[in-house]
């Protein structure tokens, strides 16, 4: 071990994001800055559908079991963890937001008994894209989460 906690490690990776990207390769920072931005539009359809109440999104809410009073806070959640992930100092803390956004999304589709492979787990793919985004931009996030379970 090193001796450096997770909290710690974590704490590192936040200063790091900051303070080391413009160590990232170019090609890295392109391809990571890409598939944010992709994730980070997607969230911002998603929370503007719902915060705008158009008709399509709010027959889908009924649709997955929840009220239609359900809409807007929601949206406003998913509006918060969009900007938390678009803000390069809070992307840490906007991408563990979003994943538990996320999850939710995958045990309400699990629940209603939707298609395992394009509804059930397509939080899942977006959770992927969304955390490889962040990797790529900031190396510092995928060696705070493996500093934890090193061993020497």
């Amino acid at each position: 071990m090193t001796g450096r906690s997770p909290a710690d490690a974590a704490a590192g990776a936040a200063y790091d994001t900051q303070h080391h990207a413009e160590d990232v390769p170019a090609w890295r920072r392109r391809i990571g800055l890409g598939l944010s931005l992709l994730v980070t539009l997607f969230f911002l359809l998603d929370a503007g559908g719902k915060l705008f109440q158009i008709e399509p999104v709010l027959e889908g809410t009924r649709a997955l079991g929840w009220p239609q009073t359900a809409v807007v806070p929601m949206g406003l959640l998913l509006l918060i963890g969009a900007l938390l992930y678009a803000i390069p100092r809070t992307a840490v803390l906007g991408a563990i937001y979003l994943t538990g956004f996320l999850g939710g999304a995958i045990a309400t589709h699990y629940r209603i008994g939707s298609p395992l492979f394009t509804h059930v787990l397509f939080g899942a793919y977006v959770a992927a894209i969304m955390w490889v985004g962040l990797v790529l931009r900031f190396p510092a996030v995928q060696a705070a989460v493996a500093e934890p379970t090193r061993r020497k």
